[in-house]
């Protein structure tokens, strides 16, 4: 079964890099510009039909989402469940590699959800670990906003996550939450071995059990006057913050 992924950022990125799991490019007749045409090269370059509809089309599949004019059908990346999860991260230990996920306790807006998957792709995480259920799940929203990344990084969907993390402590990661009232600073954590980044949830943020199971909470330095950052934003500062440490080196926990 496939599925329509629109948007310009997310059509170039899923055709240079998951043609093979591409069908047909749908492109808007109105749309002559550069960016399309790129697609359209992109698009033939890999084999692939092009297609050009009226708006309306677009209108009636996509209502007044931002599609930018394109759109593929595109075999989706399966969602994972536990084992593949524990799994992945076990093979990457034997490969003598660090690996580290993000978990996301109960995200609700897809504009979230699809900017921290972009982020989690870009810093080279091995998965993004969501429940079941009270969450956010994948959408063409996120699938739009992720801009690609739905299609790269492997989103695992859990029904218990609390028993999940504990799955990854055996594993051997260590559960790092992050927590406004923390007492430890991020970048005086130690972020840069094999480790799970734990997400609270727009304003309410990490749940009490999920809590509990953390192995460790830090916080995000913050001198403005704004109580809380939103939660993609958040989760891109404390990403990156483990990236700068694994060319770093790491700190004591």
């Amino acid at each position: 079964m496939t599925e329509k992924v629109y948007g310009i950022h997310a059509v170039r990125a899923l055709l240079t890099r998951h043609a093979a799991r591409v069908g047909a490019v749908t492109l808007a007749e109105q749309r002559g510009d550069p960016k399309v045409a790129e697609l359209e090269t992109l698009a033939r370059d890999a084999g692939k039909p092009v297609k050009r509809v009226p708006a309306t089309t677009f209108k009636q599949l996509f209502g007044d989402a931002v599609h930018q004019g394109v759109f593929v059908d595109v075999e989706p990346l399966a969602p994972w469940h536990e084992d593949e999860l524990v799994g992945g991260i076990t093979a990457a230990l034997e490969a003598k590699k660090v690996p580290f996920v993000l978990v996301l306790d109960g995200v609700q807006d897809p504009h979230n959800l699809g900017a921290c998957l972009r982020t989690a792709d870009a810093c080279g995480a091995l998965a993004v670990v969501i429940p079941k259920d009270r969450a956010v799940q994948m959408n063409a929203t996120v699938r739009k906003v992720a801009a690609g990344a739905a299609e790269t990084t492997p989103l695992a969907v859990v029904t218990n996550l609390a028993r999940a993390l504990r799955l990854l402590k055996e594993a051997g990661l260590w559960i790092v939450g992050a927590d406004a009232d923390a007492p430890k600073l991020a970048h005086e954590s130690d972020l840069a071995g094999p480790v799970a980044i734990v997400m609270g949830a727009e304003g309410a943020g990490l749940r009490q059990l999920t809590r509990e199971t953390c192995d460790l909470l830090v916080r995000l330095p913050q001198a403005g006057s704004v109580e809380s950052l939103n939660v993609s934003v958040a989760t891109g500062m404390l990403l990156y913050e483990a990236v700068r440490q694994r060319f770093a080196g790491p700190k004591t926990r």
